[in-house]
């Protein structure tokens, strides 16, 4: 009787199973992504119509005032240094002053509030006594209307908070997973029972297969090996040369291995740990365009560049207690970097409130990100001042980060590497330079570098 070779692959026909039951399953998920599609729309409707709707509103109760955007330009670059619209700040918040006051006394106030409170106006010492005696800087320049301006700026209805955008967002998102009221999770548990259920049938169906061909005679390989034919790794192990070749590939990739793991010791490039208090460098060195060793002063004079006093963060923040809607990014909401100032004043113990400091403190816990081993000697003020090295020459470009990090690998070849191609700065002291005239002459160079001058040499950075 002639025999026949079967070829039986239980992991094909699975293959082919799941292939199907994806296919499937697209028109479910396309459904699902319909109706989510849909009530994102109707709900970006409602909320843009909500948006108009206050904003028509607002729009209302501010033109008997004035124009407010133009009182928004007014607002920021005259009144912003010292007052907030909905809460108070060096000055009172100036939401519904023209409810409390006169216009007449809102434009004698501005003007000129030295003279409201020499002449003895009483509201006019209230406010002056209620703010440490500190005299409101007068705006002779701006006109009646402008001030109209300004005060339908300020007046504008307070915005909604977006905690009940952010809700909404969570259950538009609960009801769009619900797919039609079914879970997705019930239907990915479905299809796992399905799935499940084939390969048993296959299973059973690849048995009763098997017990046919062999009732019938016929040869079942289960595999696609020919008969007699020796395994690869058998003829390698019999041949002498390939087992001796074998082993040095091994070696040599176990040695690159080794070799390249130890040279990562100590080594923390990509660092980038959490801080206590969310600190953007984009925002202060970046858009704001501070300079770095306005916080990080000591780097002038010290070894070290040192962790910013709080007192120099409040140098600004007595002043900033929350930032422009214009700050905020994906990633980080307005409402967060709030926070975050909020956390600076618990730490220091001041109220914004009043603009006073309570006295209860709190040590904020900085985590140290660049450091170096205690066998290195390294001077902030040598480099910085002396060499005049930018601070990105080590640090990145610390300017574009949201959250620091290490950025280059701070070794000894990364160092040296850069004494050997960086030139010293000349000019600026004439006892350096008689010193460096000298060594270029000596050298046959017209700059210098540090590795010319010894800045390759053991005792420099190990002593």
């Amino acid at each position: 009787m002639k025999k026949e070779i079967i070829h039986l692959s239980i992991t094909k026909a699975l293959l082919f199973a799941a292939v199907i039951l994806f296919s499937f399953s697209q028109p479910v998920f396309a459904q699902d992504d319909q109706g989510q599609d849909t009530e994102a729309v109707d709900s970006t409707a409602a909320q843009a119509s909500d948006d108009a709707q206050s904003a028509g509103d607002a729009d209302q109760g501010s033109s008997a005032l004035g124009d407010a955007d133009h009182g928004k330009e007014l607002f920021n670059t005259n009144c912003a240094a010292c007052h907030k619209r909905y809460k108070r700040s060096t000055g009172p918040a100036l939401h519904g002053v023209t409810k409390i006051r006169e216009m007449s006394w809102i434009y004698d106030w501005v003007h000129n509030s030295t003279a409201l409170i020499d002449a003895g106006d009483e509201q006019a010492n209230e406010i002056f006594e209620e703010f440490n005696q500190t005299p409101m800087t007068h705006f002779p320049q701006l006109s009646e209307s402008d001030i109209d301006d300004i005060m339908a700026y300020v007046e504008q209805p307070k915005p909604e908070p977006k905690a009940a955008a952010s809700g909404a967002a969570s259950s538009d998102q609960a009801s769009s997973q619900g797919g039609g009221g079914i879970p997705t999770n019930a239907i990915l548990a479905i299809f796992a029972v399905v799935l499940l259920l084939l390969v048993v049938i296959l299973v059973l169906v690849n048995k009763t297969l098997t017990r046919f061909a062999k009732e019938k005679g016929i040869t079942i390989h289960e595999d696609e090996k020919e008969e007699g034919r020796k395994p690869l790794w058998k003829s390698i192990q019999e041949n002498q040369f390939l087992m001796i070749l074998f082993s040095i590939v091994i070696l040599l990739v176990g040695s690159y291995w080794l070799y390249w793991w130890m040279m990562q010791i100590g080594v923390d490039q990509g660092y980038q740990p959490v801080q206590p208090i969310h600190y953007s460098h984009r925002i202060h060195a970046g858009d704001n365009q501070i300079e770095c060793k306005y916080c990080h002063y000591q780097a002038r004079v010290s070894k070290t560049s040192g962790i910013p006093s709080l007192n120099v963060c409040m140098n600004c923040h007595m002043a900033i207690s929350e930032v422009s809607p214009e700050t905020a990014t994906d990633e980080h909401s307005k409402e967060y970097y709030d926070s975050q100032i909020a956390k600076l004043y618990d730490a220091v113990g001041w109220d914004p409130n009043t603009h006073q400091y309570t006295g209860k403190t709190k040590p904020v816990k900085w985590v140290r990100i660049h450091n170096l081993p205690d066998f290195a000697y390294f001077n902030h003020s040598q480099h910085v001042m002396v060499g005049k090295i930018k601070c990105q020459e080590c640090h990145g470009p610390i300017q574009e980060m949201e959250v620091v990090h290490q950025e280059k690998k701070l070794t000894m070849g990364w160092c040296i590497n850069c004494h050997r191609s960086t030139d010293v700065k000349m000019k600026g002291n004439k006892y350096y330079e008689k010193i460096h005239e000298q060594l270029s002459k000596k050298y046959g160079v017209e700059s210098l570098t540090e590795a010319q001058m010894g800045g390759v040499e053991c005792g420099r950075c190990h002593y």
